[in-house]
């Protein structure tokens, strides 16, 4: 359940109400706003007078096995600033370049051609888990460093997977944001230190994953103390074999309607092929999307991985193009997606 406080609440009438919830075996999480809320149990609160308690609104029953994320529990969209940009704000961002960072060289030139196009985001895996042992594993830390690099160049915002919790410590270090892969959606154990790391969540949805398991991942890292998680729709698998995953436009929507965290596309994954990068993406855009995340590489005959699905420089700038236009008249003729 959520408690949500009187405007004039004192600290006071907020420290007898967790006191309360504390006294019946449970913990209470405050979150700030314009009326402070403070969630518990309604199941093992339901003999308590909650609401006769002084400072106290009302307390609202939710539903959903995911708390923090639930649109219940926060009705307003949330959103994430990370180094100064903000993902959910109404103007989609843009997340753009190498599925792995390869060199020194091609990492800065991907960065300058994704900046020059207007992306706020350098992507560029240094830690890549791959299906095959023998398949190039990524540089590690020496990627961190270049991606720390190409951000010193171009301004751009960094964002990277973490596969380990051992190397959770080092990607904080270069990364502005964290990226949780498909693979690793219900790794648990990674998902609550990446909630205490300090640094705004990409979370993936899993392969296989239901959008109520994906809200649930996303409620371990919240849970952990962190607020500041992102979804991506990566695609999901099905029985279709044309396209690399079935991209799933549908869970914008659908998201949007459950919960209040901001939700970008990666239309890249999601069907393997360059060529249906740009129709997904504009589609992505038009579904409500806060924004996307594309693979582009200077030259993707020669990448060391997911060459077929990556953008050349040409094919990118077009996308780019086409997805300010849709996102400014969208804006200009105030449609938008869905009614919340």
């Amino acid at each position: 359940m959520v408690i949500i406080m009187n405007v004039d609440a004192t600290a006071e009438n907020i420290k007898e109400v967790i006191a309360v919830i504390e006294g019946a075996g449970l913990q209470a999480k405050v979150m700030e706003g314009s009326q402070q809320k403070i969630i518990g149990d309604k199941t093992r609160l339901a003999s308590v007078p909650i609401d006769a308690l002084d400072g106290v609104e009302k307390s609202v029953e939710i539903s959903k096995s995911y708390k923090l994320a639930s649109r219940e529990f926060h009705p307003q969209n949330s959103v994430i600033d990370v180094a100064g940009v903000k993902i959910g704000d109404g103007t989609p961002v843009v997340m753009a370049g190498p599925c792995a960072v390869e060199s020194k060289e091609q990492l800065f030139e991907a960065a300058e051609i994704v900046k020059k196009a207007g992306a706020q985001f350098l992507r560029g895996g240094a830690y890549k888990p791959r299906t095959s042992p023998y398949a190039f594993q990524g540089l590690e830390v020496e990627g961190l460093k270049y991606l720390a690099e190409a951000r010193e160049r171009t301004g751009l915002r960094v964002v990277t997977e973490v596969t380990t919790v051992e190397a959770i410590e080092r990607v904080v270090e270069y990364a502005d944001m964290l990226q949780i892969g498909a693979r690793n959606m219900q790794n648990f154990g990674l998902l609550k230190e990446v909630g205490k790391c300090g640094k705004p969540v990409l979370l993936k949805r899993g392969l296989a994953a239901t959008i109520d398991e994906w809200l649930n991942a996303a409620e371990y890292i919240m849970n952990a103390g962190n607020p500041n998680v992102v979804l991506c729709e990566r695609g999901i698998r099905t029985y279709e074999t044309y396209t690399r995953n079935t991209l799933d436009l549908s869970a914008v929507a659908a998201v949007k309607h459950l919960s209040h965290l901001p939700i970008i596309v990666d239309p890249s994954h999601g069907t393997g092929k360059w060529r249906m990068v740009k129709p997904m993406a504009f589609a992505a855009i038009a579904a409500g999307a806060d924004g996307l995340m594309m693979e582009v590489h200077p030259n993707p005959a020669k990448a060391l991985s997911d060459g077929p699905q990556s953008l050349t420089p040409e094919n990118y700038n077009e996308v780019m193009r086409g997805v300010q236009k849709i996102s400014a008249f969208m804006k200009a003729e105030k449609i938008t997606s869905m009614d919340i």
